[in-house]
């Protein structure tokens, strides 16, 4: 099984450390801060747990993930990998030079994925002397549930890459879609605008946020309303998001909310500060 490491041990890092343990492969779960690498062992056992409970897996295989899983402060496990996948903050730069890094602590044949929501990754690949290894592995929230990974290709990803990452993905149980290096990919360049609009639709006095997630549930048959999603996505993310969709086409289309700046300048980011457009 191939070695994998895993850059952020956020929501969504600790849910792309799952999976592949899970599917048997060794992974090193990595973070700067230990608080954080605590939580997200407790979130693992806690996943698996529930998976027990509900029959989806055996206590042995659920004890077997866990073998497989180490979390460290140490980037030089990235030095035996053979997959690297990155779920850090939404910030290019930062990227940037974790991917350089990355590149010279990783052997040769090593293929370095970015989880990102919406950044290049021919931005992210070119900070690297292997571009044609570099590749998004966009997984979706809650990472174990949610089937989709976008899998993106950037200018230079090759082929045996792109192939290579696609069945990783089959084989965690996953149905990866491929597209190409666009700003916002295929989901959020959908998604985003929705929940943008929605909130334009608040901050215009249209419907509250209960009658538009109504709507949006009862007459288009969403399972959440696009409200409940944004909080549940992070209002921070949505807004960093739609920055990115505004510099990236230029159009004025995908301008952000006043209303949504202003909830992030407060601080209300939804579900992980205990209030957005709901309170938790």
């Amino acid at each position: 099984m191939t070695p994998i490491v895993v850059v952020g041990a956020g929501t969504m890092g600790n849910g792309i450390a799952q999976v592949f343990a899970q599917a048997g492969h060794p992974v090193a779960l990595r973070d700067l801060d230990t608080p954080i690498l605590d939580r997200a062992r407790a979130a693992i056992e806690k996943s698996l747990g529930k998976l027990v409970e509900k029959g989806k897996l055996s206590s042995g295989d659920r004890d077997a993930a866990l073998g497989r899983l180490t979390l460290t402060k140490d980037l030089d496990a990235a030095g035996k990998a053979g997959l690297v996948v990155e779920a850090i903050l939404e910030d290019e730069s930062a990227k940037r030079t974790l991917f350089s890094s990355l590149d010279a602590l990783c052997p040769p044949e090593a293929i370095l994925a970015s989880n990102t929501s919406s950044i290049s990754i021919t931005a992210i690949g070119a900070a690297t002397k292997r571009p044609d290894k570099v590749i998004g592995m966009h997984f979706m929230n809650p990472v174990p549930l949610m089937t989709l990974v976008e899998v993106i290709r950037g200018q230079a990803t090759s082929d045996e890459t792109t192939s290579r990452v696609v069945a990783l993905c089959r084989a965690l149980g996953k149905t990866p879609v491929e597209v190409n290096d666009y700003p916002g990919f295929v989901s959020n360049r959908v998604l985003m605008p929705m929940i943008n609009e929605a909130i334009f639709a608040v901050y215009e006095g249209v419907a509250t946020p209960e009658a538009i997630d109504e709507v949006m549930k009862l007459g288009m048959n969403h399972p959440m309303g696009p409200l409940t999603l944004a909080d549940f996505i992070g209002l921070d993310v949505c807004l960093a998001i739609l920055e990115v969709l505004q510099a990236g086409f230029g159009d004025p289309k995908y301008r952000p909310c006043p209303l949504l700046k202003r909830m992030v300048a407060a601080g209300w980011l939804g579900r992980k500060s205990g209030r957005g457009f709901y309170r938790y």
